[in-house]
């Protein structure tokens, strides 16, 4: 008897704003074979050296309220002044091929994922310290003082919800935090590989 296939895992990754987790992820899919990321749409403007449909899928807030009004989202949540969804169809699309998914969303939007796939693993990406934090978002020169005032003050927020999440990274270098997310999608992996093994047995 053939051993069927373990149904895909879905790991939802949340972070403060500057703690790296974009950099992570892209690293990450690099290396890992078989997964892919989910593509939040948003109605914020590109920043420089964002692609469309790679880093966010830019839509207007007629064109996002529309597609929520219509159901579209698995998730979505209004964060400084923008607003940010997971399109549902993008996502049963990546299941339907068999992919590992990373779901790259915020504290509030990783609730509600949970809710809706309680299979899910969850990773909380820390950064050193909030001072670090502090100058990794000045650093970016992309917001103004008063917004890096605001994202610190959501940072803050986030982290005490910290403890609601499956594993903690710390990103403190790049490469061990990529090598630590590596090993919680491996474990998972294999984990699933031998209850599927005993379920067909």
């Amino acid at each position: 008897m053939s051993q069927r296939k373990r149904e895909p895992i879905i790991v939802v990754l949340s972070a403060p704003s500057g703690s790296g987790k974009t950099t992570i992820v892209r690293e990450l899919l690099k290396q890992v074979d078989g997964m892919a990321r989910s593509v939040s749409c948003t109605t914020r403007s590109p920043r420089a050296g964002e692609v469309d449909g790679e880093d966010y899928i830019f839509v207007t807030e007629e064109d996002f309220v529309r597609m929520r009004d219509n159901g579209d989202f698995l998730e979505w949540e209004e964060n400084f002044g923008n607003y940010y969804g997971t399109l549902r169809e993008q996502v049963e699309n990546l299941l339907d091929k068999g992919l590992d998914i990373i779901m790259s969303i915020d504290v509030k939007g990783a609730r509600t994922a949970k809710k809706e796939y309680p299979e899910s693993v969850s990773v909380f990406v820390m950064p050193p310290s909030m001072r670090e934090l502090e100058a990794r978002l000045r650093q970016r020169r992309t917001d103004a003082d008063r917004q890096v005032e605001i994202r610190l003050r959501e940072s803050k927020q986030e982290v005490a919800a910290s403890d609601e999440y499956d594993f903690l990274v710390v990103n403190n270098k790049l490469d061990e935090a990529v090598e630590e997310l590596k090993q919680v999608i491996e474990r998972e992996r294999q984990n699933r590989d031998k209850i599927n093994k005993k379920a067909g047995a």
